[in-house]
C-alpha cells in the first residue's frame, strides 16, 4: 500500500507541528521536498533534478541497486539480535580489517557516528584509567552529552568546556596561527598540543586521549599537515593516552588515494582507535569503532558485557559488504580522485578570477572553497557564501557551508560524481560570482543583500524536469 503523498506546503505545516524545531532543515527558509533520488541526483516533487553535493552519507549514490538488493536479500531471510552467531559480521570485520592497518583488529559494530565515537571514549577512559580528552577547535564528534562535551562547535554555544576537556588549536594552514608560509607547520602545531598536556599535567591531571577528524569537516574542510598526526600520537602517548582518529566524515575512500583519511599522515602512523559511520551503510544506519586487542582487552576486563542489540545485525552487515564490493568493483576511489582533482583545478581557476574566492582546499571528493572579503586580511565573506548556496539552489545545485564563520562551500557529494558534475557546478559558481559582481553589490560580510538577479542566459541550464515513470538511471548510462 502506497503512503499518502501530501502536498509540499501541507508536509511542511506538518512537519512545523509535529517535528522539533532544533531538527532544522536544509535551506530552512524554503525547503526543498524531495521524494526519490538516484546516484548523485535528487528528485522534487514536481521531478526537477538536482545535483547532490552535500549527501556524503549516500556513499556510493543514492539508491544503489546492489545495495538495495543485498538489504532486500537479507531482509527476507532473516535479521535478528546481533547477539545470535552469524557468518555476516565476521565478514564483514575480515573485510573491513583488510583496510586497516595491522594493529586495527577488534571491532565494535554500532548504529550511528555518534554511538561509535561514544564508546571510543569509553574504551580509551578504561584502557588509560584517565579521563582527560584533547580536541582541536571547532570540532564535531557527535549529539550525545560525553560528545557535546568534546565538541568545541556544540559546547561554546550551550554550557561551556568541562574541567576534563581541553581544546588545542585546529591546524588550519590558511587561516590559523601557523600558515602556509610557516617552515613546518605540521611540527608548530603538534608542539600545540604538547603545550596543552603540558598545562593538563601542571592541574594534577592525566590525558585519556586525543581525539580527532582525520579531516575537520565542520572546522572548515582542513586538511592536516603531513606529519601533524604522528607528531600529536608521540606526545600523547608518551602522556599515557591514546590517539582517536574520527573517520565518520571521511573514511572509505572519499580522499581518493586512500581507503581512510588518516593515511594521508604517512605509511608510519596507526590511530589507537578509529570511528567510522556515515557513508558506511550508503544510508543505512551502521557504524563501527576498531581498535588494539590491547584496548579490547582492558574493556573486556572491567567485567561488564558490553552488547549492542542492532549493532552489527546480519542485514547491516549484508549492506556493509555491498558497500565495499561497490567501492571495489565501480572504482570509485580512483573516480574520487580523478573527478576531485579536476573539481579542485576548476575552483583553483576560478580563484584566479573572482577575488572573493580566498582559497580552495581539499583532496578527493572531500573539497572546500572559502570566501573572503579581502585576501589579505582573509576576512570571512559570510552572507556571500549563503548567496553562493542559495543561488546554486536556483540552478537546481545543492551544496551547504562550515566552518566558524559559515564562510566555505563545501563538497562532500556522492562518490559516483562525474566530470560534468564538476563542470556544471564550477560553471554556474562562475556565473553566480560574476553576476554578483556586475550588479555592483557590496561583498563584505554582514553588508550584503540579496538582489535575486540570475542571468538570463544561464536560467534553467539545470532545471530538468523528469517524468517519474522514466527517469535517467545513472547506474545504467
Amino acid at each position: 500500500m502506497a503512503l499518502e503523498m501530501f502536498r509540499k506546503e501541507e508536509t511542511l505545516a506538518m512537519r512545523k507541528k509535529l517535528i522539533g524545531q532544533s531538527c532544522r532543515l536544509f535551506y530552512s527558509d524554503d525547503p526543498v521536498k524531495i521524494v526519490r533520488a538516484r546516484g548523485q541526483y535528487l528528485y522534487d516533487e514536481n521531478g526537477k533534478r538536482y545535483l547532490d553535493c552535500i549527501s556524503n552519507v549516500q556513499h556510493v549514490g543514492h539508491c544503489h541497486p546492489s545495495i538495495t538488493q543485498a538489504a532486500t536479500t537479507q531482509m527476507e531471510l532473516l535479521n535478528a539480535n546481533s547477539r545470535f552467531l552469524h557468518d555476516n559480521i565476521v565478514q564483514y570485520a575480515g573485510r573491513l580489517a583488510a583496510t586497516l592497518p595491522d594493529k586495527l583488529r577488534v571491532f565494535y559494530f554500532v548504529n550511528s557516528g555518534s554511538e561509535a565515537n561514544d564508546l571510543a571514549l569509553r574504551l580509551a577512559h578504561q584502557y588509560t584509567q584517565h579521563e582527560d580528552v584533547i580536541v582541536l577547535d571547532h570540532a564535531y564528534h557527535g549529539h550525545l552529552t560525553s560528545l557535546i562535551d568534546i565538541s568545541p562547535y556544540k559546547f561554546q554555544k550551550l554550557t561551556g568546556q568541562k574541567e576534563w576537556v581541553h581544546v588545542a588549536p585546529i591546524p588550519d594552514t590558511y587561516r590559523g596561527i601557523f600558515r602556509e608560509d610557516h617552515p613546518n607547520p605540521a611540527q608548530a602545531y603538534a608542539d600545540t598540543v604538547k603545550d596543552v598536556i603540558d598545562k593538563v599535567h601542571q592541574k594534577g591531571r592525566k590525558v585519556s586521549a586525543f581525539f580527532s577528524e582525520s579531516l575537520p569537516s565542520v572546522g572548515g574542510q582542513i586538511l592536516l599537515p603531513k606529519g601533524y598526526s604522528t607528531k600529536v600520537a608521540e606526545y600523547v602517548r608518551s602522556a599515557g593516552g591514546v590517539f582517536v582518529a574520527d573517520e565518520v566524515q571521511t573514511g572509505f575512500g572519499r580522499v581518493g588515494s586512500h581507503f581512510w583519511a588518516f593515511q594521508l599522515q604517512g605509511d608510519d602512523f596507526s590511530p589507537d582507535i578509529v570511528t567510522m559511520g556515515k557513508p558506511m551503510g550508503n544510508g543505512h544506519p551502521l557504524s563501527c569503532v576498531a581498535t588494539t586487542a590491547e584496548i579490547a582487552g582492558a574493556f573486556t576486563a572491567n567485567g561488564v558485557e558490553y552488547f549492542n542489540t542492532f549493532g552489527g545485525n546480519p542485514v547491516s552487515c549484508a549492506i556493509g559488504l555491498a558497500v565495499l564490493d561497490v567501492i571495489e568493483k565501480e572504482d570509485l576511489r580512483g573516480n574520487s580522485s580523478r573527478v576531485g582533482g579536476h573539481l579542485l583545478d576548476r575552483l583553483r581557476e576560478l580563484q584566479t578570477k573572482h577575488p572573493i574566492i580566498g582559497d580552495v582546499r581539499g583532496v578527493g571528493l572531500f573539497v572546500g572553497l572559502e570566501m573572503v572579503t579581502d585576501k589579505e586580511q582573509r576576512t570571512p565573506a559570510t552572507d556571500a557564501a549563503a548567496q553562493v548556496v542559495r543561488r546554486l539552489k536556483e540552478e537546481y545545485i545543492c551544496v551547504s557551508t562550515d566552518g566558524p564563520w559559515e564562510n566555505i562551500v563545501k563538497f562532500k557529494p556522492p562518490m559516483c560524481f562525474s566530470m560534468e558534475d564538476a563542470d556544471l557546478v564550477a560553471d554556474r559558481i562562475h556565473h553566480i560570482l560574476t553576476d554578483m559582481e556586475r550588479s555592483h553589490q557590496k561583498l563584505d560580510s554582514g553588508d550584503l543583500r540579496r538582489t535575486g538577479v540570475i542571468l538570463e542566459e544561464d536560467k534553467g541550464r539545470n532545471a530538468e524536469v523528469f517524468n517519474t515513470t522514466n527517469l535517467t538511471d545513472p547506474y545504467h548510462n
